[in-house]
């Protein structure tokens, strides 16, 4: 296949397995278990056609067999989780709303609530059970729960282990959690002789950077931890609610941006020092390793690593074909390894975004004239085609029209780079050797601190937020925007070619024109030469012209009239 062309051969392996795990979250395991034998026995039919009908070839039928296949190991990792969620001990005391004592592992960062009837905060924690005690039986699960808490749930981490106690109840339908715990208890160590937390694990490190951020005062003090690490607990309402409006919350989450970031200073760092090409990527992914390692390695920053890689892949390499490839078996990857991530819409924002980048990016940088510098050029190209793919689903969450976000995410782009490579270099050196972080810290922090003003700047302009249609209707408004943005964007870029097409359809138009006022020529003078007179004198009555009345005489001013005798 030529690099040229699209490679699509994995887009239905990636379709299907999203599509069956959608599925899964709302159905039972019995149902679940028979749609993974279903898709077990059309894979094994069409390999059987594609052998008898073109064993030597590539076929349709061998591409969704594939497609099959992928879609019966998503199907069979669901059918397991939908079995611990459905009729596990988990599930079974979440029916029977029982007290529980629990031992759980955090495998996701807290997500505040809001606040109780006495003005405490309350978080949502994702974790999953290593054991439950309930109706005095001790019983060992791993199924996920959702746990929602107060004082001390905020400061959990991913992978620390906890203990707690609360009342348990069954989730909602399409969650992928068998239960919600409502925790009655701060997060207290499983064992209360155990020694603390490691002092250079990753909550530990978040602790000290949070620290130091808060000496540079601003809203770089919240603002900088949640650039770096994604911890957004001191943050600023009043900024958070700026980013939402300029559609820069993105930059407070470990995303694909900053996998990218990463990836690109560790490649360009050891291509500096001259070492070879694949031990420079091998550099920059033991790199990136790292740097998941120290935020967290949950299950949206192992994403975020996987869709960075990629997005950064397509715009070094410009291979549209191999980056697709690569992103639609990243996808079905990532859905083998945990099918919930089909019902994630970080998961589908991350997917859409980089999908934006490979597709559109490298396109709309060259559409750019020949004195625009090809920096430039892509600092506008690549946060334009993730928007422009990602801005349906956003309006579906929030239906509002965010009128400077692409101008805020062009502007605040400089900047980033900085706050996110600095402020990585500095996560370990703070606690180890606080001197030599002070100078990445300063600048990193005046960064973040440029970003904030940027956002609140726009966030200001009249307009900023406008409303939009909510449903359907707005999805499928959104999507039309997009293609017509897209077609806008090439008008405005390709003047020359517009104006020969203007003047190719004029020409066209005239000539059209002209052979219609030929047609109706000929027409009337065949009308004319069959018409006989019929012998008589033709008259064209005139109308008459209508009686004159006589003029009224008006008497001078200061006169009399004069009588008639």
């Amino acid at each position: 296949m030529g690099p040229g062309r699209l490679d699509l051969r994995l887009a239905p392996s990636a379709v299907l397995a999203w599509a069956v795990s959608l599925a899964a979250g709302y159905l039972p395991s019995p149902w679940t278990g028979a749609g993974c034998v279903a898709l077990l026995v059309a894979a094994c039919l069409l390999l059987t056609a594609r052998a008898v009908a073109a064993p030597n070839r590539r076929s349709l039928a061998a591409t969704l067999a594939v497609a099959c296949l992928f879609g019966a190991a998503v199907t069979a990792h669901a059918a397991m989780d939908a079995g611990l969620r459905d009729g596990g001990p988990v599930a079974n005391a979440a029916a029977a709303r029982d007290s529980v004592v629990m031992n759980l592992l955090i495998v996701g960062d807290p997500r505040e609530l809001g606040t109780d009837s006495r003005g405490s905060g309350r978080w949502a924690v994702p974790a999953e059970v290593i054991d439950i005690a309930a109706d005095g039986m001790l019983i060992r699960s791993r199924a996920r729960i959702l746990l929602t808490g107060g004082e001390g749930w905020d400061k959990v981490v991913t992978g620390q282990e906890v203990r707690t106690a609360g009342n348990l109840k069954p989730a909602k339908p399409g969650q992928v959690e068998a239960g919600v715990l409502a925790a009655a208890t701060p997060p207290m160590r499983p064992d209360p002789e155990s020694p603390a937390d490691s002092p250079h694990g990753p909550a530990y490190l978040k602790e000290q950077f949070a620290l130091a951020a808060e000496e540079l005062g601003g809203d770089a003090a919240g603002l900088l931890p949640g650039m770096v690490t994604g911890d957004t607990t001191n943050l600023d309402e009043s900024l958070e609610t700026a980013m939402k409006t300029t559609g820069t919350t993105h930059l407070t989450a470990v995303s694909g941006a900053n996998c990218s970031l990463i990836l690109g200073g560790l490649v360009l760092l050891a291509r500096s020092f001259r070492i070879a090409r694949g031990f420079a990527a091998i550099v920059a992914l033991g790199g990136l390793a790292a740097f998941v390692m120290m935020v967290g390695p949950d299950a949206s920053v192992l994403r975020a690593a996987v869709m960075g890689a990629i997005g950064l892949t397509a715009l070094s390499s410009g291979r549209r074909g191999r980056s697709l490839g690569f992103l639609c078996l990243a996808v079905a990857g990532l859905l083998i390894l945990d099918p919930s991530l089909g019902m994630s819409v970080g998961f589908l924002l991350s997917v859409l975004a980089t999908l934006g980048i490979i597709l559109l990016a490298r396109p709309m940088a060259s559409w750019a004239p020949v004195w625009v510098p090809p920096w430039l050029a892509s600092a506008v190209a690549v946060p334009l085609a993730a928007q422009l793919l990602c801005s349906p689903v956003i309006v579906a969450l929030q239906p509002q029209f965010s009128s400077y976000s692409l101008l805020t995410n062009i502007a605040v782009a400089p900047f980033v780079a900085p706050v996110t490579i600095l402020g990585t270099l500095a996560v370990p050196l703070v606690p180890l050797l606080p001197w030599l972080a002070v100078v990445p810290m300063a600048v990193a922090g005046a960064s973040a601190g440029l970003v904030a003003a940027i956002a609140r700047f726009f966030a200001g302009l009249p307009g900023a937020a406008l409303p939009w249609p909510e449903g359907p209707a707005g999805i499928a408004t959104m999507t039309l925007w997009s293609v017509l943005s897209i077609l806008m964007v090439w008008l405005v870029l390709h003047p020359t070619r517009v104006g020969s097409a203007v003047r190719w359809l004029h020409g066209r138009l005239v000539l059209v024109i002209a052979a219609g006022e030929s047609a109706l020529r000929a027409g009337h003078g065949r009308l004319e030469a069959c018409e006989k007179p019929s012998g008589r004198k033709q008259h064209c009555p005139l109308p008459r012209s209508p009686k004159l009345k006589p003029l009224r005489r008006t008497p001078p001013a200061g006169g009399t009239s004069r009588q008639p005798p």
